[in-house]
């Protein structure tokens, strides 16, 4: 499984507009939804926000990951925004996070959505990997780098 199978150019976002926790669930709905029509994004909003209930998927770092589940889905999409100013997400580290990483997975499918959770986690990881995509100037450039990054073995 590689980033590239279920993240789209056209979800990635090089400057999102939230500065809170709720914008920011909402705005990555909104992506993942013009993305994929057949996703609803209010639907979307309610699965992600029903996820940080149980506690922020902000890892750290500047990296949050949220995701969820969603009845019927037929494939694993995701969204990617890039937060130039950072919102206080709730994460880890009390840290800002500016990279924002939303999967919603097939309801039953455990297996896939936990290795895509921990692809993306090991990815991310790279503090110059995570550099490089604040300064990349568009979001063709930030999915490139991604889908580049991912292909290393």
């Amino acid at each position: 499984m590689r980033i590239a199978d279920f993240l789209s150019p056209q979800a990635v976002v090089a400057d999102m507009q939230s500065r809170t926790k709720p914008e920011v669930l909402r705005e990555l709905s909104a992506t993942l939804a013009r993305a994929h029509p057949n996703l609803r994004e209010d639907r979307l909003v309610a699965v992600l926000q029903e996820r940080e209930k149980l506690g922020s998927t902000g890892i750290g770092e500047g990296v949050a990951i949220p995701h969820g589940k969603l009845a019927g889905m037929d494939s694993l999409q995701a969204a990617f925004c890039v937060s130039r100013t950072g919102v206080d997400f709730e994460s880890i580290d009390g840290k800002p996070t500016h990279l924002f990483f939303a999967l919603v997975a097939p309801e039953n499918s455990a297996g896939v959505h936990l290795k895509a959770l921990a692809r993306i986690s090991r990815l991310f990881k790279n503090p110059r990997f995570r550099a490089a995509i604040l300064e990349a100037p568009s979001a063709a450039d930030i999915h490139a780098l991604i889908v580049q990054e991912d292909a290393r073995p």
